[in-house]
């Protein structure tokens, strides 16, 4: 990316500069929504910021670094069709075309070995046209739109009280209501602390629990009228850094880092039996996730001597942010913080202070890559392949870690078009060893985790991929089931959402071309009757399911599978506007279309 430089020729010139360059750095104005025929878009895109955070980390030290120019949306969009005209923006869509009122046409400019997995995830669920242009405020969704979506799924939001609980009932309008088992109603709560969601599964007053907390597991099991079940480990806790804050874009600092945190300790005192260290950022299930060198041993005396190196022989002074929300990566967040605190201190005296912060907030500055210390997040996956942990993470589009260099997102962006694991290897061998050089994280566990139900629960739901589909859990005989999981929802509109437990929940009402069979992680056709691609992998037509109604009564057509992509991939659409407007999978994952 082009950055502007100037040059000074005297106090006018010097002036000048600092007059454009205050004014590159004012937001574009939003615009209001359009009407519904939506024009070709030519104009720049929308820039927003963060959202207001009481919460959010004091950032200590600014990015050295000059903001890039602008970008500006390249895409045509007619209601029936969205193309840009080149694929030099490099993402990976060239064009998506409705062919017939059931039948559309994804043109890549690559070859995509993970098209249908990705294509089964929630945050690619389709929403009617209308719907979408209607609920598009001029920032942000409007709260209609990210508390009540309407989708094709088997449920819809009823009532949503917020810090208590989201209550969902069945769509009369479901297109596969025959397969449906599940209750009635659908009652998601929340509570952070492990041992009180098992309390309130032990008393009776809900129907199943997640995140089981690593010391109860034997509770569960030696309880006549519990059930426990167990996860697939696919995913990964880890401690962040962003380079782009001091101390962190200093490599030594970073490696010394890397081998001066005890990882068995950790694993060891706060993780469920089964897990393991994690030696690489993608679970061991994956083709080519562990080839290549294996991370860096614990050795504090090489770490001490690396930070005085980087300059820093007495240490200095930091922050460790977290989440208090347990997930399967991280089960016990404030602990796990308290005892990083205490290693740091000890290895290479370094103080750092534990930084709970709200779950929402979190994620958003996370993401975004504001956190100007160290942090404990991790990842589950989304579909069944490396590409989503570490194209995600690493491909360049997504900040968090700050700016990525090319030993890493060139052998990725090799390696993402090959199909073949066996061609695809060196490459994730080389993309492996860089990120153990560069050090943006170090990788903790793949944590084991677990679901509790009541022993009548038929089918219980523990999907490897977080995405329980309740549907299709029978809770005894009652109406009702009420599920506990760990944390409130931000939102429930999924295109524009990162985090599990607002994913979970949108998932029981929106559906994509493709999803999941349950407790699996095999993706099959669901709004899509197929998707084949050609002899190349750049051109994949999908046909789509006829008679399938959306909750709110309209018909489901290929025009709301090009609205869906026009909000989520093109920045210039009045429709493309979320709630944090991170976009969190459309970015990193498809590319948005923007040069």
């Amino acid at each position: 990316m082009k950055q502007k430089n100037m040059f000074t020729l005297g106090t006018l010139l010097l002036i000048l500069s600092f007059v454009l360059g205050a004014c590159a750095q004012q937001p574009v104005a939003t615009q209001p929504p359009a009407a519904t025929e939506a024009p070709v878009v030519t104009e720049a895109p929308v820039v927003t910021e963060a959202p207001a955070a009481t919460e959010a980390p004091a950032v200590t030290e600014a990015p050295t670094e000059a903001p890039p120019p602008a970008k500006v949306p390249i895409a045509t969009y007619d209601g029936k069709s969205l193309s840009v005209p080149d694929c030099d923006y490099g993402g990976t869509f060239k064009s998506i075309e409705a062919n017939d009122d059931y039948t559309v046409t994804f043109t890549l400019c690559h070859p995509d070995a993970a098209f249908l997995a990705k294509m089964a995830l929630s945050e690619f669920a389709i929403y009617p046209k209308e719907w979408l242009e209607k609920t598009a405020g001029p920032e942000k969704r409007t709260t209609e739109g990210i508390e009540n979506p309407i989708g094709t799924g088997p449920y819809i939001v009823k009532e949503w009280k917020r810090g208590e609980s989201i209550t969902l009932v069945k769509n009369p309008n479901y297109w596969n209501a025959a397969k449906v088992t599940g209750a009635d109603t659908l009652i998601f709560r929340w509570q952070a602390e492990s041992a009180a969601r098992l309390l309130e599964l032990q008393s009776g007053t809900v129907d199943g629990i997640d995140n089981v907390g690593s010391t109860d597991y034997e509770a569960v099991k030696s309880d006549p009228n519990l059930q426990l079940v167990l996860r697939t480990p696919t995913n990964v806790g880890y401690i962040g850094m962003n380079q782009r804050f001091a101390p962190f874009d200093n490599l030594k600092v970073r490696q010394a880092i890397a081998m001066g945190v005890d990882r068995q300790r950790l694993v060891s005192t706060f993780y469920p039996e089964g897990s393991v260290v994690a030696d690489y950022f993608t679970p061991c299930t994956f083709p080519n996730a562990c080839v290549g060198d294996p991370w860096y041993k614990f050795d504090p005396e090489a770490a001490k001597k690396l930070l005085a190196e980087a300059g820093f022989p007495d240490g200095f002074q930091t922050k460790i942010y977290y989440r208090e929300n347990p997930r399967p990566y991280l089960p016990e967040p404030a602990r796990v913080a308290e005892d990083l605190q205490a290693q740091l201190k000890e290895n290479l005296n370094i103080d750092a202070q534990p930084s709970p912060m709200e779950s929402g907030t979190f994620l958003d500055v996370a993401f975004a890559g504001k956190l100007d210390g160290l942090y404990l997040l991790g990842w589950i996956a989304d579909y069944p392949h490396i590409t989503d942990y570490l194209d995600y993470h690493f491909n360049g589009n997504n900040p968090q870690f700050g700016d990525m260099p090319p030993e890493v997102t060139e052998p990725l962006a090799e390696a993402s078009t090959i199909s073949d694991p066996q061609k695809a290897e060196p490459f994730y061998i080389q993309a492996n060893n860089a990120l153990k050089e560069t050090a943006f994280f170090v990788p903790i566990a793949y944590g084991v985790s677990a679901t509790a139900y009541k022993k009548d629960v038929v089918n219980p739901q523990a999907s490897p991929l977080g995405n329980e589909l309740f549907a299709y859990t029978k809770p005894g005989d009652r109406d009702t089931m009420i599920f506990m999981q760990s944390a409130e929802p931000a939102n429930l509109f999924s295109a524009d959402e990162d985090d599990g437990e607002a994913l979970r929940v949108s998932e029981q009402v929106v559906e994509g071309l493709y999803g999941y069979e349950v407790n699996t992680t095999n993706y099959v056709p669901s709004l899509a009757e197929s998707c084949t691609p050609n002899e190349d992998g750049t051109v994949w037509t999908c046909k789509l399911r006829q008679g399938v109604k959306f909750s709110d009564g309209t018909d489901f057509t290929a025009e709301d599978v090009i609205a869906t992509f026009n909000m989520g991939l093109n920045p210039g659409s009045p429709t493309h506007v979320g709630n944090t407007n991170n976009w969190s999978f459309y970015l990193p994952l498809w590319g948005l279309m923007e040069k």
